[in-house]
This record gives structure tokens, sequence and C-alpha cells, in this order.
């Protein structure tokens, strides 16, 4: 009999994810592989603010669509902030009972044209609302990308105060401009993501 690895939930157990709130996610691609795109000319970082802009491969270009659309599967979640990049994505995702003032309806251009699996949103468990959002965006994009892109599981941060809020926003913000020094890097990606569309 093989020994299966000892897993531990990584969310916080008597943690109700469905209340008003911040969260600050990070999904990472499958086995850490660049699979959403490169830094062009590998002059990336260095703390330089007008670093330049991912190039989204096929697969990126899938993600970006899926995380667009997402809100409109999930009323009441919305991703405030996000960045993707070669390996991994972070999110500034924030739940309200109800659509703040002025908040736009999000831009559905590129997501996948199937609906979430019926299950998704109205079978979810009540306090598991961001786990459900999770897993819907990463099987919505598995399917669209007729691949798995995704790692298991995801980092969590629940974000405290608006002094949190602002730190990560700056840190997601701020994270293409530090690709080199993040603990995800991948160095000469550029030669890692001819496989893909």
């Amino acid at each position: 009999m093989k020994n299966k690895p000892d897993r531990h939930p990584n969310r916080l157990s008597r943690f109700d994810y469905s209340q008003n709130g911040g969260y600050f996610l990070t999904l990472c691609a499958k086995d850490r592989q660049p699979l959403f795109g490169h830094f062009p000319n590998a002059c990336v970082g260095g703390g330089v603010l007008d670093a330049p802009l991912l190039q989204l491969s096929g697969w990126g270009k899938i993600v970006e669509g899926q995380l667009r659309a997402m809100s409109a599967y999930y009323p009441g979640v919305w991703i405030d902030l996000y960045t993707i990049m070669p390996n991994h994505v972070h999110l500034l995702l924030r739940v309200a009972r109800h659509n703040p003032a002025g908040l736009d309806t999000p831009d559905t251009a590129g997501a996948s044209r199937t609906p979430p699996p019926t299950n998704s949103v109205g079978n979810a468990r009540a306090n598991q609302l961001v786990p459900a959002f999770v897993s819907t965006f990463k099987r919505l994009t598995n399917r669209q990308a007729n691949a798995s892109l995704w790692q298991r599981g995801y980092h969590d941060h629940i974000i405290r105060n608006e002094a949190d809020y602002q730190r990560i926003w700056r840190y997601i913000e701020g994270n293409p401009a530090r690709w080199q020094e993040d603990c995800l890097y991948i160095a000469d990606v550029t030669n890692q993501i001819g496989r893909q569309p």
C-alpha cells in the first residue's frame, strides 16, 4: 500500500469565507511552470515601476478573460485587482452582499461561454463562497484551455483592515516590477513556454 502525503487543509476551519470583506489570493500554475506568459527582454525587476507588462500566452489570455467574467457568475464577489505572472496569479477579492454604488458590470470579453457547473454556486456551502469561486475559476479555465493549468489548492490571506488592504494592493500592483525577486521566479521562462497555445 502506498503512503499518501499527509495533506492539511489550508483554509481556516471555522472561518466563514462568505462574509463581507477582502481576501488576498495566490493561485499557482501546475508544477509552478510558466504557463501564462513571459516578460519580454528579460530586463524586468529591480523595483522599476515601469517594468514591461507580461506578454500573455494563449493560456494566459484564457486566464485573463475568465478573471474578467467571474463576477458575473458570482454576484456579490468582485476582483478589485489582479496580476497575472508567468506561473501564478494574485487576486484582491472582495465579497459584499450587495453591489457597491458605482461598480460597473464586469467585462466578459474573452471569457468562457460555458456557464459554470450548476452545483458551483447554488449548492456550495454558504460559508465556502471564496473556495467555490476559486474552484469554479480553475475548472472553467482548465476546460477552456483543454489542459490542467493549476496546482492543487491556493494561498489565502484574510484582509484585516484598510492598511492591510493598501499594503496588499501595492504588493500586487508592484509584483511584475519585482519578478526576479519573487519566491516563485523561474529564470529564462521564454524557453519554457513553447508547448502551449
